[in-house]
């Protein structure tokens, strides 16, 4: 994963942090001036902290429907084509064994002039 993505990423999770605790430092200020009851304050930072955390998981969404198209762009293979070219690479390869042990079968047997040669 790159380090912009990495940033981008813990960017996200940072305003999600800080928001919870600014949201809970307003709330609170607002129940000390006797403009939210009590009873209400831990309702409206859950609600504003799940509020938070949809945008959060909304912000992750566009940043890798964002770093798809990048790559898809940039023709960088996804996992299904690296899957299918290892795949065509063993294939390959079981073949380059097979052709080196027939090599090796025909260069260790005499041919049939072999025992004819004057000597």
């Amino acid at each position: 994963m790159s380090d912009l993505f990495k940033k981008a990423i813990s960017l996200g999770w940072g305003l999600t942090v800080v928001s919870k605790e600014k949201v809970e430092r307003v709330v609170d200020d607002l129940v000390k001036r006797g403009e939210l009851a009590p009873s209400e304050s831990k309702a409206l930072v859950d609600r504003l902290i799940g509020r938070g955390e949809e945008e959060q998981a909304h912000f992750k969404t566009m940043i890798r429907e964002q770093v798809a198209k990048v790559l898809k762009e940039l023709n960088v293979p996804n996992e299904n084509d690296m899957a299918s070219l290892e795949q065509r690479i063993a294939v390959l390869e079981q073949q380059v064994v097979e052709l080196e042990k027939e090599k090796a079968a025909v260069s260790v047997q005499p041919s049939s002039d072999e025992g004819n040669l004057p000597g």
